[in-house]
């Protein structure tokens, strides 16, 4: 007996990502703001200075809250408005 072999079609795929570009882009710019604030904790001067101590925290959680909508924002979902039009 002769084993049959299943020929198998193989289409190329593009591949799909979770995330859409705009997602990507808020990701970098999430990214670069967390990079800024660390720049503004960063320095010889006083240590005590309002950069340090209030505005540097302040622009690196908001870095990081980019990052979270980024994260969590649907790329599939469409916006009401573009489909008024």
């Amino acid at each position: 007996m002769a084993k049959e072999r299943k020929k198998t079609v193989q289409t190329k795929q593009s591949p799909t990502f979770v995330f859409g570009k705009l997602n990507y882009q808020l990701m970098v710019l999430s990214m670069a703001i967390v990079v800024l604030g660390f720049i503004l904790m960063a320095g010889k001067t006083d240590i005590y200075s309002f950069t340090k101590i209030t505005l540097a925290p302040i622009v690196v959680v908001a870095g990081f809250a980019l990052g979270i909508v980024a994260i969590l924002k649907n790329p599939n979902k469409q916006d009401n408005n573009s489909n008024n039009s």
